[in-house]
């Protein structure tokens, strides 16, 4: 009879246990002998155990689906990746001025860097400077202005123009008077009318005439008076013109100054090339030679150019060997004068995966690039190597092919941390 009370009591503590839903698939021991004792029993309690069953599945799968309410679940994955995402349609990018280039294999260029100085291309620069000398009567081009190769710059009032047109039309009326004497001397002389001698002085008189002229006309050229000469009231006057095209960069003279032959009165300069001067030490000479690229960076931005000399003299000042790099500067943003500093590619190494260095971010001291994705970019925590003046090395952190943001980067950047920013509230 107790052997009976002690089952019923089991049986009752193992409903209770089950209904209250404070075990999830548990199963409990019972020794050999209660299990023969209850032998009779088990098939009248099998539906009651297929009732516990159940219940234990409905109390499983309930709290199993709470579980993946509570945000610790895959949910909360995406919480967590979303904070690296910076949503953006392909409108926004385009406005944004985001370019985007896969990351691959590239070369490394090994570089001499040195600063330099931009100036004025040599050969396409001119100062200009008066053939005679006089007062300046008028100026026609000011600092910065545009000139055409051959357009006249300023009038010279000069007495030494007005004294040479003077002997060249003085030696020109001579000349036609020397030639009438002498075609009409030639005609009497085939008619046998005049002496030979005649003839003969006519035509010594006539050459020489010839020569007078030709002498006083290579003068007016040499005074840069190239055109028709005339004696109009304007023979006193020097033209000051330009031998080239291109923007006065330099003006020395003024209304009413005096000029002469020693001094610069203009400069103009075609500053669609432009030369940056550099000193190259000894110990890099070896790697240097001319034609080879070189990136230029200062208040112009960025630019490539090229190597175009290399002094075989090392400058006894300076102890070093001047060189010089040619750039493009159509647009005008590189000024003579300015300082910029010059890298000289010199070698190439072939790298697995290159970016562009403007690729690349620090947030929280560490290197990031932006990958696209179909929401917008990514942020990716990178590791870099190698680099030189337009590329880094990645070593781990972007695959092969990936689309990298490759421009304009620090406004993903921004993003970035605005997001973050309203996460964090």
């Amino acid at each position: 009879m107790n052997k009976l009370k002690i089952k019923n009591l089991l049986l009752t503590g193992v409903a209770i246990l089950a209904l209250s839903g404070g075990v999830i698939g548990w199963n409990y021991i019972v020794s050999p002998t209660q299990a023969a004792e209850g032998h009779g029993d088990s098939h009248g309690h099998e539906e009651g155990e297929e009732k516990h069953d159940e219940g234990k599945e409905e109390q499983h799968g309930h709290g199993h689906e709470e579980a993946k309410d509570d945000g610790h679940g895959h949910g909360g994955e995406e919480g967590e990746h979303a904070e690296g995402v910076i949503a953006l349609t392909s409108e926004q990018i385009t406005a944004a001025g985001i370019k985007v280039a896969a990351a691959g294999p590239g070369k490394l260029a090994r570089e001499v860097s040195v600063p330099g100085k931009i100036v004025a291309a040599a050969d396409r620069m001119a100062q200009i400077v008066p053939k005679v000398g006089g007062t300046v009567t008028e100026a026609k081009k000011n600092l910065g202005d545009t000139v055409e190769k051959g357009e006249v710059l300023a009038l010279i009032e000069s007495r030494e123009m007005a004294e040479s047109v003077a002997d060249y039309l003085a030696a020109k009326r001579a000349e036609e008077l020397a030639r009438t004497t002498f075609n009409r001397e030639k005609g009497l002389w085939d008619k046998k009318i005049t002496a030979e001698q005649d003839y003969l002085t006519a035509k010594n008189a006539h050459q020489e005439a010839k020569i007078k002229l030709d002498l006083f006309k290579q003068k007016l050229q040499a005074l840069g008076q190239d055109g028709e000469i005339s004696n109009n009231g304007n023979s006193r006057f020097h033209e000051l013109r330009s031998p080239l095209p291109g923007r006065v960069i330099a003006r020395e003279l003024t209304l009413g100054d005096y000029v002469d032959t020693t001094h610069s009165a203009y400069t103009v300069a075609d500053l669609s090339i432009v030369w940056v001067e550099t000193a190259i030490a000894p110990g890099d000479l070896p790697f240097i030679k001319e034609g080879q690229t070189a990136s230029v960076m200062g208040s112009g931005g960025k630019a490539t150019g090229k190597l175009v000399f290399v002094s075989p003299a090392i400058d006894p000042e300076t102890r070093a060997a001047k060189a010089i790099i040619e750039l493009e500067n159509a647009d005008g943003k590189w000024r003579p004068g300015e300082f910029a500093n010059a890298a000289i590619a010199t070698s190439a190494q072939d790298t697995d995966l290159i970016v562009p260095k403007d690729a690349v971010q620090t947030i929280e001291g560490k290197p990031v690039v932006f990958v696209r994705n179909d929401k917008g970019f990514e942020r990716r925590d990178v590791m870099t190597g190698r680099e030189d003046s337009q590329h880094i090395e990645i070593v781990s952190g972007v695959a092969f092919g990936e689309p990298v943001a490759v421009s304009s980067t620090f406004t993903l950047k921004a993003e970035l941390g605005k997001s973050e920013a309203a996460h964090e509230h």
